[in-house]
């Protein structure tokens, strides 16, 4: 029979083995995690926009220079963005189009912001091929409905920038904006 000794000494090693397996256990697990770390976090990271992308989000622009009748083009996601001050005539004449005659039914109420009805600001990317319309410049082709002309195959767009002759099949697209002031408008 084993004397007291005996098995005491017995129980230490076994207590001293075991925590000797608990510390290597744990030392494995926790190699394993900061070797799933380092793995997971340039994956993650590399999926994430960079800050080209991050600064294109949306951009304000200052349209106190642009007199009613007067359209400016700026960028935006790499494409052209449209922003045209109406005039009380323009206004009246988009308002005057029936609109069961449009391809793309739209009155310029929905595309422009209440209170704001002289603010258009649409894409300025042709809705048939993706060409660039003519129309913000001085002295360019408006179309013959006076608002913008796309030169690749001829669609018209009127004074709210809907499609009425060629062989576009939208209107021009209205990208989600708000008003930072009377002044500043916020694209994106």
């Amino acid at each position: 029979m084993a004397t007291l000794e005996e098995n005491n000494a017995a129980a230490i090693e076994a207590d001293h083995s075991l925590r000797r397996r608990d510390v290597l256990n744990i030392a494995a697990v926790s190699f394993a995690g900061v070797g799933v770390a380092a793995v997971a976090v340039p994956l993650v990271t590399q999926m994430s926009p960079d800050a080209e992308v991050r600064a294109l989000a949306s951009i304000e622009v200052d349209i106190s220079a642009i007199q009613p009748g007067q359209a400016i083009k700026t960028s935006w996601r790499k494409q052209p963005v449209f922003i045209r001050n109406l005039t009380p005539k323009e206004i009246q004449e988009a308002n005057a189009v029936d609109i069961s005659s449009l391809r793309d039914p739209q009155t310029l109420a929905e595309r422009t912001k209440p209170g704001k009805q002289n603010w258009l600001i649409t894409m300025g990317v042709c809705t048939h091929l993706g060409c660039v319309p003519l129309g913000t410049g001085e002295g360019e082709n408006r179309g013959p409905f006076g608002g913008y002309f796309c030169p690749c195959h001829g669609s018209a767009y009127d004074t709210a920038a809907r499609i009425r002759k060629g062989p576009a099949p939208k209107n021009l697209q209205v990208p989600d904006y708000s008003f930072s002031s009377p002044t500043v408008v916020k694209i994106g």
